[in-house]
């Protein structure tokens, strides 16, 4: 699906939305969806990069409630030195999954759907050992909190924080060396290979990303929510998932651009709203995110088929 077509699809979910609340079309409203589009754009960025290189990350759910509790059972911790680095911690914890997602697929060459599901098991199996079932104590860090609902010149420091995270990936990906290995790994990694580039230290590296802006979303979300609790990134997954392949980027890898993601997240985000005006149950909105998915996957299926032929 075009940028453009996307940005039809925002005005209409808008248009659609002012019919159940008159407030959709607010600009206090809308701010408050970009806001809150910045949490899934930044978490989306690190999936997209593991998608372009014809892989997936279904362990994003469980890193994001993981990281959060790190860092705010960080700032409840007597010591002032970790206390000071919760933050920090936070996006290390994100960095380690992701480094343990890449030795699963990189080096013992385990499906990355199967790995990373089992890794997800493993975090939720962790914490609920750690937390012993319970909300952990401890305050969420300042700056967590300013980033994620502070606002400069009335625009949300979240989304200015995701303006500046689109800016550095859309040139990541079009101007270095990384960038264009990521998009040739996902069209052929055998040709990349034989080419001599170091693919292992690729799949490496995209992984470790992708587990730190997973965590970067979550101390995010962290400050938005004010707590840490079991199962706060149960969500994110579908919706996650949804906002990259309806920005046009192909599941199968080799495809995409990061404009697409942005715009794909504020369609996602403003689509849930609606889902929620309409008092729609979490297990139809999993049905409707699913059902994106699979169409996505038919029109980007045909497309390749047609090219081919």
């Amino acid at each position: 699906m075009s940028v453009l077509l996307i940005g039809l699809g925002c005005v209409a979910l808008l248009l659609g939305g002012s019919l159940l609340y008159p407030g959709f079309l607010k600009p206090s409203y809308i701010l408050q969806q970009l806001q809150i589009a910045a949490f899934l754009g930044i978490i989306a960025t690190g999936a997209m990069l593991v998608i372009l290189l014809g892989e997936i990350d279904l362990s994003v759910p469980w890193t994001i409630t993981g990281t959060a509790i790190v860092v705010i059972s960080a700032t409840g911790s007597s010591n002032p030195v970790i206390a000071g680095l919760a933050i920090p911690l936070g996006l290390c914890f994100g960095m380690v999954i992701g480094l343990l997602n890449a030795i699963g697929v990189a080096i013992f060459r385990v499906p990355a759907m199967v790995w990373t599901l089992a890794v997800n098991a493993m975090l939720l199996g962790a914490t609920v050992f750690y937390t012993g079932n319970s909300r952990p104590n401890g305050e969420v860090p300042w700056l967590a909190t300013q980033a994620a609902i502070g606002r400069t010149f009335g625009i949300p420091n979240a989304f200015l924080v995701w303006l500046g995270v689109a800016v550095i990936t859309v040139w990541v990906l079009r101007r270095t060396v990384y960038g264009n290995y990521l998009y040739a790994l996902g069209n052929s990694r055998r040709a990349v290979f034989l080419a001599g580039a170091r693919v292992r230290l690729v799949t490496v590296a995209t992984f470790v990303l992708a587990g730190a802006f997973s965590s970067f979303g979550a101390i995010l979300l962290l400050g938005y929510t004010n707590q840490a609790y079991q199962g706060m990134g149960d969500p994110y997954l579908m919706p996650v998932i949804s906002a990259v392949v309806v920005g046009g980027t192909s599941i199968q890898g080799g495809r995409g651009n990061y404009v697409g993601t942005f715009a794909g997240a504020i369609f996602i985000t403003l689509l849930s709203s609606i889902l929620s005006v309409m008092q729609m149950p979490a297990a139809a909105r999993e049905m409707i995110f699913g059902a994106i998915i699979l169409v996505m996957l038919l029109i980007h299926g045909l497309s390749a088929k047609n090219k081919d032929i």
